[in-house]
């Protein structure tokens, strides 16, 4: 196929393909509709590609039936495998009575397999399943799983759920009631190891639910619900996405102090620097330590925080060698020790891990003013005990460098 030359306006003008199935948009101008349906949901400046007029995202295409009739022609009288002809493109009715057919026990499994298998085929699908409600439909079979204890259909459901979900649409489901929170929460349960696959497709629903939830929700979580998500931290199993999600549920829910103490009595600290000590990718970190600078703002964060060998050694490391944020919230987290927690074998560890040094190459490296400043403060606490160290000269301890 390399070797034949094909004609010029068979082919996409943004994929420079030839095209399968040939839509004309309202400016005149033949795409394939893969191509254009791709551009109209991602571009910034939504603009016909070849004329640069102005072109909605929500415009009709309409389909170029005698180019594909072309096309398909040429492709048969050259050796070129012949382009099949499209599927005609469903529409909101369609998806509005596959809803309908899920509530009638003998077409509820046809119904869910043929959604699964329309979400995952294509964003032009997804489009118009968001436009029917199909997510919303979801929930309900997502918590009679959770009721029944029965994960048959289970599978599909989060699949379909995850590549909907519309907060606005769904937030009045979540406030209702914990029941979808209580759900998610089940699924992580069930031996996050055994289940990979549910606990990845429930653990970015969780957060995304937690996102959307109301001050009054996220008062009423209890403790399983942070032990659940803790064990996801601890899993080497699950997605990196899982993972992610994790620690943007607990960066979420921890503003709420009774939430914090939770979050602590469920082991995170522990878990946090483990998580640190695999050397994830940067974001991780980055929210690694946002977390810990958060439960390390309570003492008994603080107690977890020490009683780990690694804590002092994983903070100094990753100092000046990761991000600002990672820099901004180690400092802090290093300061809430030295200001509550600074026994005098703390005050010791820190010198010998390498925590006293690394403050002292933050107050001469190119960081932020507020971030020297607050390094410069930790030095002062303690300097009685750390002023006979080579790495602290005088000048870091004023307020000017001399």
């Amino acid at each position: 196929m390399a070797e034949i030359e094909v004609p010029q306006y068979f082919a996409c003008p943004i994929s420079l393909q030839i095209m399968k199935d040939p839509v004309t948009a309202v400016t005149g101008i033949t795409y394939d509709r893969e191509s254009i349906e791709q551009w109209l949901m991602t571009a910034k400046d939504c603009t016909c590609p070849v004329t640069k007029q102005p072109l909605p995202r929500d415009s009709d295409l309409t389909p170029n039936h005698t180019l594909r009739r072309l096309i398909q022609a040429w492709c048969s009288g050259n050796g070129v495998d012949r382009i099949p002809t499209p599927k005609t493109p469903l529409n909101k009715t369609h998806f509005q009575k596959l809803i309908r057919d899920l509530e009638l026990t003998r077409l509820h499994q046809n119904a869910l397999e043929k959604l699964y298998a329309l979400a995952t085929e294509n964003e032009r699908n997804r489009k118009h399943m968001a436009e029917a409600g199909v997510a919303n439909a979801m929930v309900p079979i997502v918590i009679k799983c959770f009721k029944q204890g029965k994960t048959s259909s289970l599978e599909e459901a989060l699949v379909i759920l995850r590549l909907l979900w519309s907060g606005p649409t769904l937030k009045p489901l979540v406030d209702e009631n914990l029941d979808l929170i209580n759900a998610l929460t089940w699924i992580l349960q069930l031996h996050v190891d055994n289940n990979v696959k549910l606990v990845n497709e429930a653990m970015p629903i969780l957060n995304s639910a937690i996102e959307i939830s109301n001050s009054t929700l996220l008062g009423n979580l209890k403790l399983e619900f942070f032990k659940e998500i803790t064990r996801v931290l601890r899993s080497r199993a699950v997605s990196h996405q899982a993972v992610k999600s994790a620690l943007h549920a607990l960066i979420e829910t921890c503003p709420l102090g009774r939430n914090r103490m939770k979050i602590v009595e469920a082991g995170a600290v522990f878990e946090l620097i483990e998580l640190e000590l695999t050397k994830p990718e940067k974001n991780i970190t980055e929210l690694i330590f946002v977390l810990l600078a958060h439960l390390c703002s309570c003492a008994d964060g603080r107690e977890q925080f020490l009683r780990h060998g690694a804590s002092f050694a994983v903070l100094s490391k990753r100092i000046l060698r990761v991000s600002p944020t990672t820099d901004d919230r180690a400092v802090h987290t290093l300061s809430m020790i030295a200001k509550y927690s600074a026994s005098a074998d703390v005050v010791s560890e820190m010198l010998k891990v390498g925590a006293v040094s690394k403050l002292c190459m933050v107050m001469q490296a190119d960081c932020a003013s507020y971030i020297k400043e607050k390094a410069r403060g930790i030095l002062r606490l303690h300097s009685k005990t750390w002023n006979n160290s080579p790495c602290i000269q005088v000048y870091l301890l004023t307020r000017h460098q001399r």
